[in-house]
């Protein structure tokens, strides 16, 4: 062991919570010579990577779609371990499938000859997706130059990585919409990729027009599911926690922390025991920690508003007694007014009346999730985050239910509710009662140029030196990859200033 890695033996990091930015984080950090306690507050490690099982039906409860592998194996690789011996993946086709309320069916698939096949279909040019596909290719390159592997997290810090000039390259003066509308005609293309934003849980049109990057993600990097279920992601990182040495402690709710002149001295576990750190990660949120955990006074809450939560969803889980052949893996039912949908959700702040609906049907992939000739689905409508002002009462979530299953029928999945053997449903008020999740947000802070520009909280803590934030509440944002990627970030920002 170096004289810098003993050194560090003798720092104890606490990670609040065991979502994938936290297990990244403690991994990355245990990797690099710390030691490392995690305290979650659930009986399970993963977060909102959850599982729900019921009369042999098996659905993931909240991320179902992986991307960017890449940088789950970073955490093996520099364990000198292969991701494979811990889980398994293979790739999805095709991506998505698309049903429109005229009965236009589009499948995204990253072949460019079976796009092209598709897009002549929506009445799109094929070139015409080539040349978007090369836009959201130039954008992506450039932001995963700096953004994402630097971990860029201030003006200062773009400024010196991109430079001014390049700044025009980021497409500043559109919203996300604005760059799909100038490559592409057709109104169905238009629709499936202005819903890409779905990965952040914002608004195409309030979204920077750099976000055209997401595309990419999976035309270049491919979509993949996990043998099993995503949820082996989390046990497959749990036995990697294992072998690291590092303490993970369930039923542990940090409900609190000390401090002294600008620095933690210890967390507050369960309301009554005090854990020592010498460096603190929250893998919660960034208001819900100053708010609930450090209780900053309103000003400085002020100071983060322009942080607003992104959306939340209506999770309904359904088992079902038949299949429905027409179905893909991951499938997407549009509003017939997508603008509509977008501006009640994130403008409005009301549940939407005509939502796009993302449906995922597991069982098309993988015949364990659910029994032979049996379809399982999980059904998710994005609706704003809880409103404490206007709170939704369950009457309303009930409506949403029928309003989404009728839509359901109505687009193809005939007698669907016959069909339903068992039914499991979450709303945003659940949502933030099991995770925490600032306001039942399902994706961490908003993207939105004209509050935040897209960007979210930095890492380190302004606040107090030895605090440092991982998740999707900070930059990069949230999803599955993003949030992977922050926990080695983080733990790369951790060690420069342990210096």
């Amino acid at each position: 062991m170096s004289e810098s890695s003993a050194a560090t033996r003798d720092k104890q990091v606490a990670v609040i919570g065991a979502g994938l930015g936290g297990l990244s984080a403690a991994i990355s950090l245990a990797q690099a010579g710390y030691a490392v306690s995690v305290f979650e507050k659930n009986g399970q490690i993963g977060g909102k990577l959850n599982l729900h099982r019921a009369k042999g039906y098996s659905f993931d409860l909240g991320p179902s779609i992986l991307t960017l592998p890449q940088f789950l194996e970073r955490l093996f690789e520099r364990s000198g371990k292969r991701m494979t011996d811990y889980f398994s993946i293979k790739a999805v086709r095709p991506h998505w499938r698309n049903f429109f309320e005229d009965g236009t069916v589009i499948d995204l698939c990253p072949e460019p000859d079976r796009m092209a096949e598709e897009a002549r279909k929506a009445g799109e040019a094929p070139e015409n997706v080539e040349a978007f596909l090369a836009y959201a290719s130039d954008l992506y390159d450039l932001v995963d130059g700096g953004y994402f592997q630097e971990g860029l997290d201030t003006a200062r810090d773009f400024r010196r990585h991109y430079g001014l000039l390049q700044f025009t390259r980021f497409d500043l003066l559109h919203t996300m919409h604005q760059g799909v509308v100038r490559h592409l005609k057709s109104p169905y293309l238009q629709n499936i990729f202005d819903f890409f934003i779905k990965y952040v849980g914002s608004s195409a049109h309030d979204a920077p027009a750099f976000m055209n990057c997401l595309p990419t993600i999976q035309f270049r990097h491919d979509l993949w599911y996990v043998e099993g279920g995503l949820y082996n992601i989390a046990l497959g990182l749990g036995r990697l926690l294992d072998e690291l040495g590092v303490q993970v402690h369930l039923d542990s709710e940090v409900t609190g922390m000390t401090t002294d002149d600008g620095r933690i001295t210890a967390i507050v576990v369960n309301g009554e025991e005090r854990v020592p750190a010498d460096i603190v990660v929250s893998n919660m949120e960034v208001v819900p920690t100053y708010r609930d955990l450090l209780q900053e006074d309103n000003r400085f809450m002020r100071t983060l508003r322009k942080f607003e939560p992104a959306c939340s969803g209506l999770v309904l889980d359904l088992g079902l007694d038949t299949e429905y052949p027409q179905l893909a893996h991951h499938n997407f039912f549009f509003s017939g007014d997508q603008r509509a949908h977008f501006d009640s959700v994130f403008r409005k702040k009301v549940i939407p009346e005509d939502p796009t609906i993302y449906l995922v049907a597991a069982s098309k992939s993988d015949p364990t999730v659910a029994p032979a000739g049996c379809d399982c689905l999980k059904v998710l409508p994005h609706i704003p985050h809880l409103m404490p002002d206007r709170p939704v009462d369950a009457d309303a979530y009930g409506a949403l239910r029928d309003r989404v299953v009728e839509k359901l029928e109505r687009m193809g999945l005939s007698d669907l509710r016959r069909h339903i053997v068992y039914e499991h449903m979450w709303t945003p008020i659940d949502i933030e009662a099991m995770y925490r999740a600032n306001r039942g947000s399902i994706y961490g802070v908003v993207c939105n140029r004209f509050k935040n520009f897209g960007f979210k909280a930095p890492k380190h803590s302004s606040r107090y030196d030895n605090l440092f934030f991982v998740g999707g509440s900070v930059n990069p944002g949230g999803g599955m990859p993003m949030v992977v990627l922050c926990g080695q970030n983080v733990c790369r920002s951790i060690v420069e200033w342990d210096q």
